[in-house]
């Protein structure tokens, strides 16, 4: 059977097809288009149609053909409005985690993968089996690693899945690129959020959600310190874009009630920092985890922190970080580690 691949029009997944194609593989490719054109057409351009001329000369050239699969609506329901939905409640959502567990290898697999033997990916992550269930490894390259975003998916997936380049560096990777004379081997890495493009975040949250200002309050001493905008542009631990004098001042709270955006300053370390914290609705992709010391992911990134887990009587698990953290945002995922496996994850309570 035939191995199709996801193209967004970028080097990874670019060089991940034609290792593929090297490797004597039957191909076809397919670019999903998850781009909501018409709900975002006021704030700036539409960079789905670049992308997918790049996806179109990746594949001329390696003579395997591309269809466009249109997933906006299952995006738009299955991420997007879950991500509106968790920030009107003042928490943090990770719509990319979302993204690759419910439309890259949930609604796309459900569409067309019963076609294929598998859906490969330009992701920078490995596979492995051990006795009998799939692993998640982290990538060769430790920044590019890409577990954090993959880590909600489950045995069903992981079993249908390749991800080509995950033994390699990002450099590795340019270079193979350069080789081969890709089309996207100068192209840079996309940033930020798949549905939005280039398209400002902020910009995207007004137009869904509006303005609701209210007070910019120092923890501790209730001193008044400004105005926001809105609490749900803001997440815990942020200290950019804050607007304040005599900072550095980090995001440690906020009162959705009030409508109050709770900040203290960097000295003031005890309101900062978080050494423990409560996860619910913890997804293991094997077997769960026993209360032994594991790692932590609090975000995308290659800096993970010695953690313990410990049960909780009302369901979900307390979380015991061994270095605490200033950033430890409600919503967001915690993903676990052993060693190189990624374990799975929880969502921040």
């Amino acid at each position: 059977m035939e191995i199709a691949v996801l193209l967004s029009g970028g080097v990874d997944s670019s060089l991940a097809l034609h290792l593929l194609r090297e490797e004597g593989h039957a191909l076809r490719a397919f670019y999903l288009k998850v781009w909501l054109e018409e709900e975002l057409s006021s704030l700036g351009d539409c960079p789905w149609e670049e992308d997918l001329r790049y996806a179109r000369a990746v594949c001329s050239q390696a003579g395997v053909p591309l269809e466009v699969v249109a997933l906006q609506a299952e995006y738009l329901e299955k991420v997007v409005e879950h991500a509106l939905d968790e920030l009107r409640a003042g928490r943090t959502p990770s719509p990319d985690i979302h993204c690759n567990r419910r439309i890259k290898f949930g609604a796309f697999l459900k569409r067309v993968g019963g076609q294929f033997a598998k859906v490969a990916s330009g992701h920078y992550a490995r596979l492995d089996q051990r006795g009998g269930q799939y692993c998640l490894l982290r990538a060769a390259d430790p920044v590019k690693d890409q577990t954090y975003f993959l880590s909600d998916l489950d045995q069903g997936q992981l079993g249908r899945v390749l991800f080509p380049i995950g033994h390699l560096a990002k450099r590795e990777v340019r270079n193979l690129a350069a080789r081969y004379g890709l089309p996207t081997q100068d192209r840079k890495d996309s940033q930020g959020i798949c549905f939005l493009g280039r398209i400002d975040y902020r910009e995207f949250v007004k137009a869904r959600l509006g303005e609701r200002p209210g007070p910019v309050i120092e923890r501790g001493s209730g001193k008044k310190l400004g105005t926001h905008r809105g609490l749900w542009f803001h997440t815990i631990g942020q200290r950019h874009g804050l607007g304040l004098g005599g900072g550095p001042w980090f995001v440690v709270g906020k009162d959705l009630e009030a409508d109050v955006l709770w900040v203290a300053h960097e000295a003031q370390e005890e309101e900062r920092l978080r050494h423990r914290f409560e996860v619910g609705r913890p997804h293991w992709i094997g077997e769960p985890p026993g209360e032994e010391v594991l790692e932590v992911k609090l975000r995308h990134g290659p800096q993970t922190t010695r953690c313990t887990l410990s049960p909780l009587e009302v369901g979900g698990l307390r979380v015991e970080l061994e270095r605490p953290d200033p950033g430890v945002a409600p919503g967001q995922h915690a993903v676990f580690y052993q060693g190189q496996v990624c374990l799975g994850g929880a969502v921040i309570a």
